[in-house]
């Protein structure tokens, strides 16, 4: 190849599976005018976002999971180098794909006890071999980022949580089951995206820690990472002082964070990627089209994902870059694709998911992750023979699987509180315990996570004199938008509202 096509490789505009055909005919002039070395899927410009606000074009949702291979095979078909075709799927293709499997958040699975870490393996290795069945090479995924502030808009529920030694042992187990399943996975966001207060997609975080609390924390699972041998790790669009000089610049394009800090000082000999460089945190820095793609690859980058200015971004690196600089990283691209049989792949013949075996394997996590929260000494389990005890759905009608599950003969009062529905709590004056399920809407934290303040007020309310027990199917990074928690008799977390889910927490209420 020559410079301008070995520099072409080091690039993963985006792709959109469902997308008008004039912008799919775009993105084929791309492949075959410039000969790019992969794609990153999303679901449709609409959903991807971060620059896409206001072009929210009339697109079909129809079909996705077949358009996908369709697509695949219709870019790889025209591409002199096989395509690297990468996804974001932290917990499985459902996250861009609907009517495909989905696994429980890294939130959920860090509620796993520790001995049971060859479930995240497994976790891991059953979302490599769904990306693979469809022509998919490379996970974005996973989350290596210890969530030490509660309130951070971007990652919460994406990570393994607050404790550093489960985040870096899960994370590696999830990634080496992804390797097993004969897919690529990449470590993200480093340096750590898990004590900020600002979503990257929208501006630039700042963490202002010194470099050895760094090293003691946020770094940590990555660094113990590079030691396990991890080859892939995405550097996230956020500022970290302490290890640029006293400099605000965005990691992803610091040299002195990626090529002198990660790099030489770290060790890492893998495969660097950016993050998206259409998020808003570094997408408006420059006014030179394709000078962005030139910062974050002279920076050390290898992999430039979701690049709005290819053709620009491949000339000012072709005229500014040495061609040990590009040479580096056009090898480690064309060794990945040989790693992971790009140049020996067959046509795609997708046979459909094992649904029974994803759902057995959803519910035997499930056993493992739901866990009470808190729960008072004092506490009487609620007797649901007593008439005086009933049964409180919020956000999802009163025939759910849990209700179904704990009372199928229907002999309990059940009511339920819809979104927006004004709810007269003095219908439970007369009871004297209250079983509530509360179906989380939202697992971000962006509008309360989807709950009422109100509604939330007078629940809380409902526990000052009353047996009252929580069931919380969602984030439970939730509980700090309900007042008095403590008032609670016993908060049980279930984390997902999957129907296996709902199904094992009501055997786990009759226990």
């Amino acid at each position: 190849m020559d410079k301008q096509k070995k520099i072409a490789q080091l690039f993963s505009p985006a792709a959109f599976i469902h997308d008008s055909e004039e912008n799919i005919l775009q993105l084929e002039s791309l492949i075959r005018n410039h000969q790019i070395g992969g794609i990153t899927f999303f679901h449709s410009r609409y959903s991807a976002a971060a620059n896409f606000e206001k072009r929210q074009e009339k697109l079909s949702y129809e079909n996705t999971l077949e358009k996908l291979p369709s697509l695949i095979q219709r870019f790889q078909k025209i591409s002199e180098t096989p395509l690297l075709i990468s996804i974001d799927a932290e917990f499985g293709l459902a996250m861009r794909i609907e009517n495909t499997p989905q696994y429980p958040y890294a939130i959920t699975l860090s509620a796993l006890p520790e001995k049971e870490i060859d479930l995240v393996f497994e976790t891991g290795y059953r979302i490599g071999k769904d990306l693979k069945s469809l022509g998919i090479h490379l996970n974005f995924a996973p989350v290596a980022d210890i969530n030490t502030n509660p309130k951070n808009p971007v990652i919460g529920y994406r990570s393994f949580g607050n404790e550093r030694n489960k985040v870096s042992r899960f994370a590696l187990a999830m990634y080496k089951g992804m390797i097993k399943a004969g897919i690529g996975a990449c470590y993200k966001h480093f340096p750590g995206h898990g004590d900020t207060d600002v979503d990257s997609h929208l501006g630039l975080p700042i963490i202002n820690k010194s470099k050895e609390q760094l090293m003691n924390e946020e770094l940590y699972p990555f660094m113990e990472g590079i030691n396990a041998g991890v080859n892939m790790i995405m550097v996230g669009h956020l500022a970290v002082p302490s290890l640029c000089q006293g400099k605000n610049t965005p990691a992803s394009i610091s040299k002195e964070i990626i090529t002198d800090f990660l790099k030489e000082e770290l060790g890492f000999k893998g495969i660097v990627v950016s993050d998206a460089l259409n998020m808003k945190s570094v997408s408006n820095m420059f006014s030179q089209p394709g000078m962005l793609e030139w910062e974050a690859f002279n920076a050390g980058n290898d992999i430039l994902c979701f690049s709005e200015n290819v053709k620009e971004g491949i000339e000012l690196i072709a005229d500014k870059a040495t061609d040990v600089q590009i040479n580096e990283s056009f090898l480690k691209i064309m060794k990945l694709k040989e790693n992971l049989g790009l140049f020996d792949q067959q046509p795609i013949h997708f046979q459909g998911f094992d649904w029974n075996s994803h759902h057995d394997f959803n519910q035997q996590l499930a056993k493992q992750y739901i866990s009470v929260i808190s729960e008072k000494k004092s506490s009487l389990k609620i007797d649901l023979h007593n008439r005086k005890t009933a049964l409180i759905s919020v956000y999802k009608g009163k025939g759910n699987l849990f209700f179904l599950g704990i009372d199928p003969n229907n002999l309990i009062p059940k009511f339920e509180i819809s979104q927006g529905v004004d709810f007269d709590f003095l219908k439970f004056i007369d009871f004297e315990s209250i079983l509530i399920a509360l179906f989380v809407p939202s697992a971000k934290p962006i509008n309360h996570f989807g709950l009422e303040t109100h509604l939330m007020k007078k629940i809380a309310e409902s526990a000052e004199n009353k047996n009252v027990e929580l069931y919380l199917f969602g984030n439970p990074l939730c509980l700090s938008e309900i007042p008095n928690v403590n008032n609670f008799h016993k908060v049980v977390c279930a984390y997902q509202d999957f129907e296996v889910t709902q199904k094992e927490t009501a055997r786990y209420f009759q226990k």
